[in-house]
C-alpha cells in the first residue's frame, strides 16, 4: 500500500509531454518573426495559452481524457507560477496574477471555440487581433487563424491513444511540409 504513494501516474507524464509540446510549438520563431507576435511575457503567454487550448480542445474528443485534460491545466498554470516567481513576484503576489491569467485564459478558451465552432473566420481573426495582438484589426492575424485552423485540423487527425500517451504533432508555424 505505501509504494502505490511513489508509483508514477502514467497521465501526469502523458500531460507534462502535451504540454511540453504545447510549450515548444508556442515558441517557434516563425511567430514572432513571420507572424509578428510581440516577443514579449504578454506574447508568449498569448501563444503558450493558444497551443494549451488547442490540445486540450482536441483532449476534449477522447472518451476519458478528462483526467488528462486537467493534468495538462495544472501543468500549464504550475508552468505560469514558475514563471511568475522567477521573475520576482512576491509569493503573496503571485495567487492574484495566477487568478487573473486564468480569467484571461478562459475568456481567450471562450472566444476561440465560439469562432472555431462555427467555422467563422471573422471572429476567429478578431479574436486572434484582440488577444494577441492586442489589436482591433491586425494585419497578421489572418495568416495565424489559418494556422490556428489548420493546427486544430492536424490535431484532430491524430490517433487518440497516442494523444493520450503523451505524443502530439503541431504542423509548422508558415505551413510548408508536415
Amino acid at each position: 500500500m505505501i509504494l502505490s504513494l511513489f508509483r508514477k501516474d502514467p497521465r501526469k507524464d502523458a500531460a507534462d509531454a502535451l504540454f511540453d509540446a504545447a510549450a515548444a510549438q508556442a515558441r517557434a520563431p516563425e511567430f514572432f518573426t513571420a507572424l509578428h507576435v510581440e516577443d514579449s511575457v504578454d506574447g508568449r503567454f498569448e501563444m503558450l495559452a493558444l497551443h494549451v487550448y488547442l490540445v486540450l480542445r482536441r483532449l476534449k474528443t477522447e472518451p476519458g481524457a478528462r483526467p488528462t485534460s486537467q493534468l495538462v491545466f495544472d501543468a500549464f498554470f504550475a508552468s505560469l507560477d514558475a514563471a511568475l516567481r522567477e521573475m520576482g513576484v512576491g509569493d503573496l503576489s503571485v495567487g492574484k496574477k495566477i487568478r487573473g491569467l486564468a480569467e484571461n485564459f478562459y475568456g481567450r478558451v471562450g472566444a476561440y471555440e465560439k469562432a472555431l465552432s462555427a467555422d467563422n473566420e471573422d471572429e476567429l481573426v478578431a479574436a486572434l487581433s484582440r488577444n494577441v495582438y492586442a489589436q482591433a484589426v491586425a494585419e497578421a492575424a489572418p495568416a495565424l487563424a489559418s494556422y490556428v485552423r489548420k493546427a486544430d485540423a492536424f490535431l484532430r487527425e491524430q490517433p487518440g491513444g497516442r494523444i493520450l500517451a503523451g505524443v502530439v504533432d503541431f504542423p509548422p508555424a508558415l505551413g510548408g511540409p508536415e
